[in-house]
Order: structure tokens, then C-alpha cells, then sequence
């Protein structure tokens, strides 16, 4: 066993907390191979049946009904009273690993696995032996922004945006000298695999079966595939001599049978279908506009490779996306759309006046920022690292950055 252990805590809640488990780790395996050992686990499910069907709940909403999440959200909220000082649900699994794995830093990506949890590692492994860390995904601030974030006694709390780190010490009183500034959690690939123009080219032409002469609509969709793709296809398909569609359909089936009965059905339309892929770093970068919900991973992606973002707020926005899309459209850097009229409205003045589009497209592009994940990897690694007596410490060797 390595001597340096992270232990990640995450859940299927959507996709995005899952995203940047996974991104931690590919990230502390390339910079620092097998000298640090990193162990993720889907805390809520595995921990609790109530906790489980919680998540399940979370999904099933996301999916069929956002607007059930107002009083979801609120609900969850109460766990930040449940979970003061301890674990409720799903306790003695979450001690049972923490004796057996021992891990010298407890690493929260999900909302609801920060307060009391922290406190029930430091009890066992005591203080001294062990450190928190949290990431916090939010763009900005407000309704939306969970309390259960925050715990107060955390050593370090990494947050997306300074907007976001803002908000955590005026709503919630936490110590600013905690609190870093890190950007996106993205896997290594999202920064290696850049596409140059003769690759989109291609990609575009051979890869997705596409036309090259016209913009491409991404509609996209989290992995749970919560969407209104047959809503929008037949409001694109008017503008079908300016627009094609690309579309993911994520692991929802239903969703993609559907789809690719209508693409069938309707081939005047240029369409590429797909279920569930890892390549949306590609396919963002060969889109002209991704329509999306305010996932934080999606459009995190899609502003790193400035592809701007028409929200789907088809059935309202839930409290978290709110957070995303304050974010964006605060500036007048994105559209929302709640109903297929609404899009047709867009894509008719864009059409009509593409200079609009551009200016669009300018102030998206003005919010993008830079942003190296590889620093918080040193940041969080030398965390866990100081919590070993000095004596233990091993002399970490970066492999790769």
C-alpha cells in the first residue's frame, strides 16, 4: 500500500461529480504514477438504502420532472442540520472504510459528503493524521449554492470561480485563508487532444458523416440523458440549408431509439446520433453551439473550447443549474430556452442577422479562463502529504505534469 492515501468522496447525483472523481485520479496518476494511491468511492449508494434511493430520486427528477428538484433541493438542504458533527446515513460503512484505507486525506467532490464526514475521519484517524478537502463545482452564488458544501472545519476548500469562493465567505462565513481558486476539474485528454483544423476537417466529414459547409448543433445531454432532443429536431430542421445536428443521447436508450427513428424519418435533416461516448471533448470542438442543461461539466467543457451554450430550460432550471446559468447569462454570454419556440426565435434572428450571433459568441469567449488542474493536484497531494509524521514522509517524484 502506498503511503500516501486519498480517499475520494463522490455520487452518481448526475454526472459531474463522478467526472471530476475520475479526473483526480488520472490527474495524480500522470503526475505522480503509483507513488500515490487514490481510492474513489460512490459514498451515498454504497453507504445507505435510503441514501440510494435519494440518488435515485435525484436522477429519476433530472430526468422526468426539474422542476421537482425546488422542493427536492430543499430537502437535502435539512442534511446540513442531520449532519452537523457526524454521519447519519450510511455511517458504518463510511467508518469501515476509513479504518481499513486509513487514507491521510479525505477529499469531498459531492455536496452532501462534506459535513460530518470530515468530522468522523479526524475521530478515528485523529486529527493530526488526517486531512479534508473540498472541491466545490459551482460557477457563482445564490439559490442553488447547497449549505452542505461548506464545512467550516475544512483545511482546504478548493472552488470553481472566485464568484463562487465569494459567496462561501459572505453566505456561510467561511475563513477566506482556506478557501483556492482552481477552475475546472477536467480529465488530462480535455487539454491534449486539441484539434487542428484539417483534424476537425476530418472528423467532421469521415468521423461523424457531416457536412463541412454547415454550423453544427450539438445537442447534448448528461449521462443520466435527460433531454428534449425531439422537441428541438423539428424546430433545427427549418434551418436545415444553414444547421445540422449532432446528438448524444446518453444512457437512455428510450431516448436514442426515438431519435434515430425520427433521423430515419426525416433525412433532408443532416444528423449524427450517438448514446453514450467519451469523445464530447471532440465533439465539442467541432460544434459552432452546444444546447444543454447547466451541467457543470458540460459547459465547463464547452467553455474551455469556446463553443457557446444555449441552456435548455425546458420544465424550469433546477436550483444547481441556476447557479450555471446566472453565471453565463449575468453577461449576456449565453441564451436560454424553455420552449422549442423559443430556439426558433434564436436560430431565425441568427440567420437573419449573423452578426448577432458573433457578438455572442465574442462575449462567451470573453469569459473563458485558464486554468492548469495539474496545481491543485500539488495542492492536494501535499495536503495528504503533511499529514504523515515526518518521519514517514516519502520524497514524491513527478512523473509527468
Amino acid at each position: 500500500m502506498s503511503a500516501v492515501r486519498i480517499l475520494v468522496l463522490t455520487s452518481s447525483t448526475g454526472g459531474g461529480h463522478d467526472a471530476r472523481a475520475i479526473a483526480f485520479r488520472k490527474w495524480v496518476r500522470k503526475i505522480y504514477g503509483w507513488e500515490v494511491e487514490v481510492r474513489v468511492e460512490s459514498m451515498l449508494e454504497d453507504s445507505s438504502p435510503i441514501a440510494r434511493f435519494g440518488v435515485a430520486v435525484y436522477n429519476f427528477i433530472q430526468t422526468r420532472a426539474p422542476w421537482l428538484h425546488h422542493p427536492y433541493f430543499c430537502f437535502v438542504e435539512g442534511l446540513s442540520y442531520l449532519n452537523r458533527s457526524k454521519v447519519t446515513l450510511g455511517r458504518g460503512y463510511y467508518e469501515e472504510v476509513i479504518r481499513n484505507y486509513r487514507p491521510q486525506l479525505v477529499f469531498s467532490v459531492h455536496d452532501c459528503l462534506n459535513r460530518g464526514y470530515f468530522q468522523v475521519a479526524r475521530k478515528i484517524l485523529g486529527k493530526e493524521n488526517v486531512r479534508c478537502a473540498t472541491y466545490c463545482s459551482e460557477f457563482s452564488g445564490g439559490y442553488g449554492y447547497s449549505r452542505n458544501w461548506v464545512e467550516p472545519s475544512v483545511d482546504l476548500y478548493v472552488s470553481r470561480t472566485q464568484t463562487a469562493a465569494d459567496f462561501a465567505v459572505k453566505r456561510f462565513g467561511l475563513d477566506r485563508k482556506k478557501i483556492i481558486v482552481r477552475g475546472h476539474f477536467l480529465i488530462p485528454r480535455i487539454y491534449q487532444e486539441r484539434l487542428s483544423a484539417f483534424e476537425r476537417h476530418r472528423f467532421i466529414t469521415e468521423r461523424l458523416g457531416l457536412r463541412a459547409d454547415r454550423k453544427i448543433i450539438f445537442l447534448a445531454t448528461g449521462g443520466t440523458g435527460a433531454n428534449n432532443h425531439l422537441s428541438l429536431l423539428p424546430v433545427i430542421k427549418k434551418y436545415s440549408e444553414r444547421y445540422q445536428v449532432l446528438i448524444v443521447c446518453g444512457r437512455n436508450n428510450e431516448a436514442f431509439m426515438r431519435v434515430r427513428q425520427w433521423q430515419r424519418n426525416n433525412p433532408d435533416l443532416s444528423c449524427h446520433v450517438e448514446g453514450y461516448c467519451n469523445e464530447m471533448h471532440l465533439f465539442m470542438q467541432v460544434s459552432d453551439l452546444v444546447v444543454t442543461r447547466g451541467g457543470t461539466t458540460t459547459c465547463s467543457e464547452a467553455l474551455h473550447y469556446e463553443c457557446p451554450i444555449v441552456f435548455n430550460g425546458f420544465g424550469g432550471v433546477m436550483p444547481q443549474e441556476k447557479l450555471t446559468v446566472k453565471y453565463f447569462l449575468q453577461d449576456r454570454a449565453a441564451a436560454l430556452v424553455s420552449k422549442a419556440s423559443d430556439l426558433d426565435k434564436l436560430l431565425m434572428s441568427w440567420s437573419r442577422f449573423p452578426d448577432q450571433f458573433g457578438e455572442l459568441k465574442k462575449r462567451f469567449r470573453a469569459m473563458r479562463f485558464k486554468d492548469r488542474p495539474s496545481e491543485v493536484i500539488y495542492d492536494l497531494v501535499d495536503l495528504a502529504h503533511e499529514a504523515l509524521p515526518v518521519e514517514e514522509r516519502p520524497q514524491l517524484k513527478i512523473v509527468g505534469d
